[in-house]
């Protein structure tokens, strides 16, 4: 088999502005701008002018106008040539005037002019313009719909021009096109409904036909004429981008016999500087049409291109009302809401209905929730990450996943359709929505697929279709696709939200910094109250010591005992104080984060704690050795200490134990360093049930009678959930009751 290489170059990399040749319905000149020296012409000159290119070159174009013809020229180059063309030209050759319509325009420092023979001494005046165009126009701004307005545009230009085939051709998102709309003569296949792919007209092609609004191909068959020379003085090829008469592409000429059209004509619809569709004129034969006539149906073409937009958004206007009336309820609920990801998930099923979706996912960080029918969770965040990488100004969508997202097609039943908005990206809250695959027909002008033919060289080049026969194709892995007003309603939405986010961090500043202060005012409060409280308590202490001294012969047991219990409530009060005044500076004092060996700070509590309590019976478990971690070494020695002391202290048990360990957690279970660490102390003591386990980290707070368990004012655990929360982490309790319980804490 011979492996044969695809010459691509032929489609949309052909050079199709620079052919170096025009059509021969007319004759083009090349003129420098100074002196309006012809320094090109096309080589069908003397056909046309009476004299060979020869005889022009190097000559002004005085030679061939008159004066008043030529300051006419220079006059149009100092206005906008679009509004005086065509130039009524005179030249009078040796035995008769010959006529044409003179096109001008310049293209970089080159002027090029363009004149085609005029068939008829008829001149097409001002009211006889308004006259053929007025009731058009009429009919195309009174159209209730699109459609109507395409079916009005076809019957009237095939009545202006007198062309077999006049079409509306509208393009898709991807380039392809369809027939919306069309006029024929009796006899011809129709081409209405039919689909067009994207490769029918390049690229190139179709931006060409946005800078000219009409082009025309009066013989298919022609024979090029090319231009003499072949380029300009600075030997380039001469740029016929804006030339009327520039030849075309030998592919497309190809295409229009294997149609079977004798003659073309195209007129350009712009929607938003966009190329939208074109009216497509065809004709079994040659077919010539003046100036004048091509002025009219450029002038339809502009009309109806202004009434593109009118005409499209009163499409579906009752779908569009219902969009703008869900808007309203989410600006409602997103407002109410303390953040926009609860007020989506409020909205539910209407977060559906906004976009005509059936599932959409919600992303909020590593958060993902979904509503109706959506990939698998698994997918979803490799999907989210793909998308990062395709948004463009905050928004993309695509009608094929699969097409451009392989792993897609796993899951295309459901997820064909998406429509992805990002609303933040450093947060990573992205709205996706999906539509499900909508297996359909689709009609064909011909095999959409491009022929491959083997040149005698043994090139191999794509060659357009030879068939425009119905030809139907059952598509796969598409949805139906997304709407502009459903792409419109989204744009806004994230407006809502963004607006919304700023609105409610700026409230939630405020409110930060208000309670900022007042946790500072509250700090300095405690400071200064329990400061300023020892002094008088002190006193009660003392005086309370004396009496029972001095006294104790006077007092009776009575006396005496209530002295007692003043004494030993004024110690209480004054532990209490000294745990508040230790709380109140943990919340004032700087970290001093330091690497921490915590496998030797743990060793040392330990052994400070058997020093403390010589007759404790207990066994200290630590699995592995504990790492080394950034932390005040202070305060997380303490922390330690307080969790390890509540450990011992509440614990019945005649085998008592203390597990202190940690639990590594990885990205992905690599063999990468740990990114973070969830410590814990576990023992087997008298436990916590389940209703008090928030309640043990309010300050003073005891679970038992004031004399159990060794007493304490209940101060520790807050202390831990302080250090805890100063060091950027959280702390957490799982207990059964008479089992044993176990604190986990981050840092």
């Amino acid at each position: 088999m011979i492996n044969h290489a695809v010459d691509l170059t032929n489609c949309d990399r052909e050079p199709i502005h620079i052919p170096g040749q025009i059509q021969p319905h007319g004759v083009l000149l090349v003129l420098q701008e100074a002196d309006l020296e012809i320094i090109q012409v096309s080589n069908n000159a003397f056909k046309l002018l009476g004299q060979h290119p020869q005889e022009l070159l190097g000559k002004p174009l005085s030679s061939l106008l008159n004066q008043s013809q030529i300051d006419a020229i220079r006059q149009c180059l100092c206005e906008d040539f679009e509004h005086v063309n065509p130039l009524k030209i005179r030249i009078k050759d040796k035995t008769k005037l010959l006529r044409f319509d003179g096109i001008v325009h310049r293209c970089n420092a080159l002027i090029i002019l363009e004149l085609e023979p005029l068939h008829t001494r008829q001149k097409t005046d001002f009211f006889e313009f308004y006259q053929r165009v007025k009731s058009v126009i009429t009919k195309i701004q009174k159209a209730p719909t699109l459609v109507s307005m395409c079916e009005v545009v076809v019957k009237e230009v095939r009545k202006i021009t007198g062309f077999d085939r006049v079409m509306v051709y509208q393009f898709n998102e991807e380039g392809a096109g369809r027939v919306i709309a069309e006029d024929h003569a009796d006899g011809l296949t129709p081409y209405l409904g039919l689909h067009y792919p994207a490769t029918d007209i390049p690229k190139q092609a179709k931006q060409l036909y946005t800078l000219n609004w009409l082009r025309i191909i009066p013989d298919s068959t022609y024979e090029p004429v090319a231009l003499v020379p072949a380029h300009d003085p600075l030997d380039n090829p001469t740029d016929l981008s804006l030339s009327v008469l520039r030849s075309v592409s030998p592919l497309h000429l190809e295409y229009l016999n294997n149609m079977g059209v004798g003659a073309s004509m195209s007129i350009s619809l712009i929607r938003d500087q966009k190329l939208w569709g074109l009216i497509a004129c065809h004709h079994c034969t040659p077919r010539y049409v003046p100036y004048s006539v091509r002025t009219i149906c450029e002038f339809v073409g502009q009309v109806m291109s202004v009434e593109l937009g009118t005409k499209e958004n009163y499409e579906d206007l009752d779908y569009k009302m219902a969009l703008k009336s869900l808007s309203s309820k989410f600006v409602e609920s997103l407002s109410q809401s303390k953040n926009f990801l609860d007020g989506l998930v409020q909205m539910d099923s209407s977060l559906l209905d906004l976009v005509g979706a059936t599932g959409v996912a919600i992303c909020a960080g590593e958060q993902i929730i979904c509503i109706g029918k959506t990939p698998p969770k698994a997918e979803l965040t490799a999907l989210r990450d793909w998308i990062k990488t395709q948004i463009q100004h905050n928004l993309f969508h695509t009608r094929c996943l699969s097409g451009v997202y392989p792993k897609a097609e796993a899951f295309k039943a459901i997820a064909s359709g998406l429509l992805a908005l990002e609303i933040s990206k450093v947060n990573q809250n992205y709205i996706i929505w999906f539509r499900p695959e909508v297996i359909q027909t689709v009609n064909w002008g011909g095999n959409p697929n491009k022929a491959m033919e083997v040149t005698d060289n043994g090139e191999v080049r794509l060659s357009p279709r030879k068939s425009f026969e119905l030809w139907q194709e059952t598509v796969r892995g598409y949805s139906l696709a997304w709407k502009a007003c459903e792409i419109e309603i989204v744009t806004e939405l994230r407006s809502l939200i963004v607006g919304i986010i700023l609105s409610q961090a700026d409230e939630m500043a405020k409110i930060n910094l208000e309670l900022e202060r007042s946790n500072t005012e509250l700090d300095a409060f405690a400071y200064v109250a329990s400061h300023d409280l020892k002094e008088p308590l002190r006193g009660i202490h003392n005086y309370s010591n004396f009496l029972m001294e001095d006294y104790a012969d006077v007092l009776h047991e009575s006396g005496i005992a209530k002295l007692q219990t003043l004494v030993r409530l004024t110690q209480r009060m004054e532990d209490l104080i000294n745990s508040l005044l230790h709380y109140s500076r943990l919340g004032r004092t700087e970290l001093l984060r330091q690497p921490t060996n915590l496998n030797d700070m743990v060793r040392q509590v330990i052994d400070t704690l058997k020093i403390s309590q010589p007759r404790m019976v207990i066994e200290f478990r630590v699995p592995k050795p504990l790492p080394t971690i950034g932390c005040d070494r202070t305060q997380v020695s303490e922390l330690f200490t307080n969790l390890i002391s509540n450990a011992i202290k509440y614990n019945d048990k005649t085998e008592r134990w203390v597990e202190i360990g940690f639990i590594e957690s990885t990205v992905n279970n690599s063999t990468e360093k740990p990114i973070s660490y969830t410590f814990y102390v576990r023992d087997n003591g008298i436990g916590i049930p389940q209703q008090h386990l928030e309640r043990v980290f309010q300050i003073f707070k005891r679970l038992h009678a004031q004399d159990e368990y060794g007493g304490g004012t209940g101060a520790g655990l807050t202390i831990v959930q302080k250090i805890v929360e100063r060091h950027g982490g959280k702390i957490w309790i799982k207990s059964i009751p008479d089992e044993g319980s176990t604190f986990y804490f981050t840092l």
